[in-house]
């Protein structure tokens, strides 16, 4: 293979960032010929942006309400890339967007879906209802993007016994270690054919 695959990744900026810092993590300590093209925020000065800048990849901010489809549609027909990632994206997709471009869309979410999916199952959320339902295991979900929440086809799934956890929070935490392990795994099934989970 000759050249780079290039990803574009779209948050919100309100998070730490720590998918993403996974991702790039995972991208360097395997040496795969995959480079972040740029990373669009949706949050003024988030603590993403300075590590971004630490690494010299490139940040697009969008400060607009209701239109970030027709902004996306028009950044991506100037700025081709392999593979969209969605880390902490917190906006909707149109349909029409998904149905025009014409690169793969993946987010990740932290549950094992089907289950505990859907319109306001997000962050804290997800692990309430996971906790209130009294579940023993839960886990992350890297999928690809359609127009219903989390319903797209599943590229890869890691589950992680909880049993222990005593509140949402720890859920949380143990499940936010299993997304850091897969999210770049997916990214490197997707673009080479082939995945392999760093260890401990």
């Amino acid at each position: 293979m000759t050249g780079l695959f290039k990803i574009a990744v779209l948050t919100s900026g309100h998070s730490r960032g720590s998918n993403f810092k996974a991702i790039y993590q995972y991208i360097k300590d395997k040496k795969l010929p995959i480079v972040v093209d740029f990373v669009l925020i949706t949050a003024q000065d988030p603590p993403i942006k300075e590590y971004c800048t630490s690494l010299n990849i490139e940040t697009i901010f969008y400060d607009g309400k209701s239109k970030i489809n027709s902004f996306l549609l028009e950044l991506f027909k100037e700025r081709t890339c392999d593979l969209i990632v969605l880390a902490g994206f917190m906006r909707k997709l149109s349909e029409q967007f998904l149905d025009t471009i014409n690169t793969p869309l993946i987010n990740i979410h932290p549950a094992l879906l089907p289950k505990y999916g859907g319109k306001g199952m997000y962050g804290s959320n997800v692990h309430n209802a996971v906790f209130t339902a009294g579940e023993k295991i839960s886990g992350a979900t890297v999928h690809y993007v359609n127009k219903n929440y989390d319903e797209g086809d599943i590229i890869m799934q890691q589950s992680v016994d909880i049993t222990d956890c005593q509140s949402p929070e720890e859920i949380g935490k143990k499940v936010l270690a299993i997304e850091h392990q897969i999210y770049g795994a997916a990214i490197e099934k997707i673009l080479l054919g082939r995945a392999s989970l760093l260890k401990d």
